[in-house]
């Protein structure tokens, strides 16, 4: 199975991959969480779009990330003037606790996404190195990601890569439930890879678990 709202070849053409951080003041969650829903289910339909998803974070649930394949930026780009996105960004202006972040990225390493259960478990990861380490960083999270796609319990283990930084990265991961996720980061080839990525690193590896939205 593919992931929500993504046909299966759906990742083979896309092109251009987004990710947008959400964050409103915390009595606002409930309702800022019904706006995104309306909005992903809108989106879905909007030519370009190969998948849109929307994850609430584990820990924080008044903050949220929208994910979105596309075809092209071009299909982005008329996204943006659609009337849910300006809906929800009439909708959202009075909620925010920061403005909206989104990161432009083409994908690195990206393969199939099958659908999770209600217990599955998505992380989504920035990734900073130094610029002097760049091609050594995508070439240390593309082996990552195909290392990992060999684990138990994994749905999809993708690294976009961003457009204007390209030392920073996003890696986008879904798991069928927590233990096997816990037991990915214990996994010797990880533990390297955080090694490895230590002596690259421009920032902290910031790691966020996320449930999908439901529907």
């Amino acid at each position: 199975m593919t992931a929500p709202g993504a046909p299966a070849a759906a990742m083979q053409e896309a092109t251009f991959f987004t990710v947008t951080y959400v964050e409103v003041v915390p009595p606002s969650a409930a309702s800022a969480a019904a706006l995104l829903r309306q909005y992903r289910d809108a989106s879905r339909s909007q030519e370009g779009a190969l998948r849109f998803e929307v994850m609430r974070r584990v820990d924080r649930p008044n903050q949220f990330t929208v994910l979105a394949a596309w075809t092209d930026p071009g299909a982005f780009e008329a996204h943006l003037g659609t009337d849910h996105a300006r809906q929800l960004s009439e909708g959202l202006a009075t909620m925010l606790a920061a403005p909206n972040d989104t990161r432009r990225h083409h994908g690195l390493s990206v393969g199939l996404a099958r659908a999770g259960g209600r217990a599955s478990l998505a992380v989504v990861t920035h990734v900073d190195v130094v610029p002097a380490h760049k091609d050594n960083g995508a070439v240390a999270l593309g082996q990552l990601a195909e290392e990992s796609r060999r684990h138990a319990g994994n749905l999809r283990f993708e690294v976009w890569q961003q457009i204007d930084r390209p030392n920073h990265f996003t890696v986008v991961e879904t798991w069928s439930g927590r233990q096997r996720f816990d037991a990915h980061m214990m996994a010797a080839e990880t533990r390297a890879f955080r090694t490895r990525l230590a002596q690259m690193t421009g920032a902290l590896y910031d790691e966020r678990l996320y449930r999908t939205l439901p529907q």
